[in-house]
């Protein structure tokens, strides 16, 4: 009796499996069943040009970019073989490929990742080969420059850029490589007023400056790493510094500064305090009339002079004040060199004194002394030395131009 129940309970295990796989082949078939599709515009990705690179040679052309696959699978595969499409590709392996034309057959496709394809039949690729045009490898080398798309902002100045690599090499059929004219790094930004520090993509651009995107070429790098500092660029007045003398004063000149401002560039920190610029002075006690003087610019080396001006004229008009000349006598010498006599040879010198006229009355020649410098001589002679003039008087009037004396000089 127990052997016949065992029996049966093997025999009722059996008839489940044989039932369940009957279910799962009936569902298989009728709720997912077999469905033919065709894929179209696969792309094809080409594979081996490095190989080719290092013989020389390079893909000057390819007959087919995309391909058709008509494929069998299940319905529910087929599906989301047409939703991930995108995801799919054909490998072109050229890596055996020859100078000239070449057919390539066409690998197995490469499915998404994301689901099982285990099912997938191709059943047709069209085209099933493609042809490939090898060529020698062309390449030129360009210097990479760099391009603003936008502007700097008011107030800023764009200094020059420095860019890593330098230059960059271009790869291809000499058809494509012949139609670049220049590799450009390109930034956008619309207001640029800080310095920018990064990598930029290179663009290639035609002898008319239009970018080229449907080149087959390669470049020894896709981007450049780029500094490219901002400064602050603004307007400094140009001023000097007038020392009284003569008898004048600020208050008796007029002058004018040419240019009057320069521009200037640098950072922020240094710029911060330079609202004008002193280009040197200007002693009264030297001007005549109008007098014009020339100052060079100068500027500490943190800064540029935009304006490329490197000299300034300045013209001043001492006015209001009268002059009156005085016939001096009084004239004597500073010590000599050791083993030097020097004697004056001039005798009088006349003096000419400036100030206003109800001062000048008060003036007389006996207030005036000249003192002539031989401290520096080194020869014998008859010598013309330079010799100041002192006036005890007020400083309300002064001595004004320049004063020589002649003396005898001989070894002692």
């Amino acid at each position: 009796m127990m052997d016949r129940l065992r029996e049966s309970r093997w025999v009722y295990v059996l008839c489940s499996i044989i039932l369940a796989l009957l279910f799962w082949m009936y569902v298989r078939v009728t709720v997912d069943p077999t469905d033919t599709q065709t894929i179209r515009n696969v792309r094809v990705v080409t594979t081996g040009t490095s190989v080719l690179t290092s013989q020389g040679l390079t893909v000057a052309e390819v007959s087919d970019e995309t391909v058709d696959l008509r494929v069998e699978a299940p319905s529910s595969v087929i599906t989301n073989l047409l939703r991930y499409r995108d995801d799919i590709y054909v490998t072109l392996d050229v890596s055996r490929c020859t100078l000239g034309e070449n057919r390539v057959t066409l690998s197995q496709p490469t499915w998404p990742t994301n689901f099982n394809t285990d099912d997938v039949v191709v059943l047709e690729r069209n085209p099933s080969s493609i042809t490939v045009t090898v060529e020698e490898l062309y390449t030129s080398t360009f210097n990479v420059e760099f391009q603003l798309n936008g502007q700097v902002a008011e107030g800023y100045q764009m200094g020059v850029p420095a860019i890593e690599p330098a230059t960059v090499t271009v790869s291809g059929p000499v058809e494509e490589v012949s139609r670049v004219s220049r590799v450009v790094a390109v930034l956008n930004n619309e207001n640029l007023s800080e310095q920018y520090t990064g990598d930029l993509p290179l663009t290639l651009l035609d002898s008319e400056g239009n970018p080229l995107t449907d080149l087959s070429v390669t470049l020894s790098a896709q981007t450049a790493y780029v500094v490219v500092p901002v400064v602050v660029e603004r307007e400094v007045e140009l001023v000097v510094n007038f020392l009284p003398g003569g008898g004048a004063t600020t208050d008796d000149i007029t002058y004018s500064i040419e240019p009057s401002t320069i521009t200037v560039s640098g950072s922020e920190e240094d710029m911060a305090s330079l609202t004008q610029l002193s280009i040197g002075s200007v002693n009264l006690s030297q001007v005549v009339g109008t007098n014009t003087f020339t100052f060079p610019i100068s500027l500490d080396p943190s800064l540029e002079n935009v304006s490329g001006e490197t000299t300034a004229t300045v013209t001043v008009t001492v006015e209001g004040l009268d002059t009156a000349v005085f016939e001096v006598d009084n004239i004597s010498l500073t010590e000599p060199p050791a083993g030097y006599r020097a004697d004056a040879v001039t005798q009088t010198r006349q003096v000419t004194v400036r100030g206003r006229a109800e001062d000048l009355a008060n003036i007389d020649a006996s207030q005036l002394r000249i003192v002539a410098d031989v401290s520096n001589i080194t020869s014998t002679g008859q010598i013309s030395v330079p010799a100041r003039v002192y006036l005890d008087a007020a400083g309300s009037v002064g001595v004004i131009g320049e004063y020589t004396v002649v003396v005898e000089v001989s070894r002692r």
